[in-house]
């Protein structure tokens, strides 16, 4: 199939991406009248953000440990308000005659 059957193929504009690896990506856009390029593009090597400054490509993202529930509420909570929670609920346990 040639252009004939297809259509004018759109007039493409090739713009250069770089992540902190140092990849060059090179997406190309349908070239048009008040286009807007994104900054960032995903490095198809590494799937580090990539940017248009070869010398200053962003950063790549932090990536957060698992952490457990368990974890989590002792971000929320300290030592004595934990001791105090489990108090109360052994007490009312006891009282329900539900442990001794």
């Amino acid at each position: 199939m040639g252009e004939a059957e297809r259509g004018d193929a759109a007039p493409r504009v090739h713009i250069s991406y770089w992540c902190s690896n140092g990849h060059e990506t090179r997406p190309s856009f349908a070239e048009e009248p008040g286009m807007v390029l994104p900054e960032t593009w995903d490095c198809p090597r590494c799937g580090f953000p990539a940017g248009q400054d070869k010398d200053n490509p962003p950063a790549p993202p932090k990536v957060e440990p698992y952490k457990t529930h368990l974890a989590y509420v002792k971000e929320r909570r300290s030592d004595a308000d934990g001791a105090a929670i489990l108090d109360e609920a052994l007490s009312t346990l006891r009282q329900r005659g539900l442990i001794q």
